[in-house]
């Protein structure tokens, strides 16, 4: 699901002066992280049962370390595109304050970010096992995870199942290179992931009709 990345590449060589284009390491690296922080919510006794509950877990402590590895990668990929976008005049919203904390600020990010996508992965597992009463599929749970993290508002579509990461690289990029908070839009999330009708979901992605 993952996009494919040419041997030798260098994450900066697409860099353009904006961050309308990502490279394939860096959204291969996001997508690393994302896949991993969803696969421990099906492996652990992660359990959220509504909206209500996964904001309240959000304010907990995290535990993040079964991914600091793949955090750890992102986060050194991405780190010098900020520092390189930032001295575009395309991008100057960055202040140079932050460029200098680059490393840190994505960090804090991502580490959030992955604890948002296990609680809003943990509503989506138990919601989809009790209304197709079977185990959810794990493709179709990253897919709807993902979808949902970085959409809120819309409907996710499972046509196909190949996961938004350069999408999801750009938003942990710019969150933290601006210091944002993501945990409003993880909120929503969370109170759209409770009212989708998942059975029909299912029944329309390609892994359940295979």
């Amino acid at each position: 699901m993952l996009p494919s990345m040419a041997p030798g590449s260098d994450p900066l060589d697409d860099v353009p002066q904006g961050l309308g284009t990502i490279p394939d390491t860096v959204a291969r690296a996001a997508g690393q992280v994302a896949s991993q922080a969803v696969e421990r919510v099906l492996a652990a006794d992660l359990r959220v049962t509504t909206a209500e509950e996964g904001k309240r877990l959000l304010a907990e402590d995290d535990g993040t370390e079964e991914v600091a590895d793949a955090i750890q990668r992102f986060v050194g990929l991405a780190t010098p595109i900020v520092r390189v976008v930032a001295r575009g005049a395309r991008f100057t919203r960055v202040p140079w304050v932050l460029v200098a904390s680059t490393t840190v600020s994505i960090g804090v990010t991502v580490r959030a970010g992955v604890r948002e996508l296990q609680v809003l992965g943990a509503l989506l597992a138990y919601r989809l096992e009790r209304e197709t009463a079977a185990p959810p599929d794990p493709a179709l749970l990253q897919k709807l995870t993902l979808e949902l993290y970085l959409s809120p508002r819309r409907t996710p579509d499972v046509s196909n199942l190949r996961l938004p990461v350069f999408r999801l690289a750009r938003r942990w990029i710019v969150s933290g290179a601006l210091g944002r908070d993501t945990r409003g839009k993880t909120s929503r999330a969370l109170d759209k992931a409770e009212h989708l009708d998942l059975a029909t979901l299912a029944a329309l992605a390609p892994a359940a009709r295979r």
